[in-house]
């Protein structure tokens, strides 16, 4: 959200303005943590976009993707707006020995 902020600022024309808003939306939404996926999707899309229309300074952009990337897959912590409507996701990997063994592979 603050690079958006403070990029709304220096860039007179509209498709950086426009970038800028959709990523400040995105952060916020991650922030809450409302539609985590979707809005880490389209920070994704956003930074990958700014790599190409701002060439400057593009590792902070690399970065700031995979971060979204990371929280788009990882999905919403135990807190979030999206646990408390649809409830927290947790996958639990059983060990290979827990599991009974069928009468084939004996």
């Amino acid at each position: 959200m603050y690079r958006g902020v403070t990029q709304l600022g220096g860039h007179p024309s509209s498709l950086p303005v426009m970038l800028s808003v959709l990523l400040i939306g995105a952060g916020f939404l991650l922030f809450i943590g409302l539609w985590t996926p979707i809005a880490g999707a389209v920070a994704v899309l956003v930074e990958t976009l700014k790599m190409f229309v701002l060439p400057h300074d593009w590792w902070i952009y690399v970065l700031l993707g995979t971060l979204s990337g990371a929280l788009a897959l990882l999905g919403p912590g135990v807190w979030s707006i999206d646990a408390r409507l649809f409830g927290w996701k947790r996958v639990d990997i059983r060990d290979r020995q827990s599991r009974p063994r069928t009468p084939s592979e004996h």
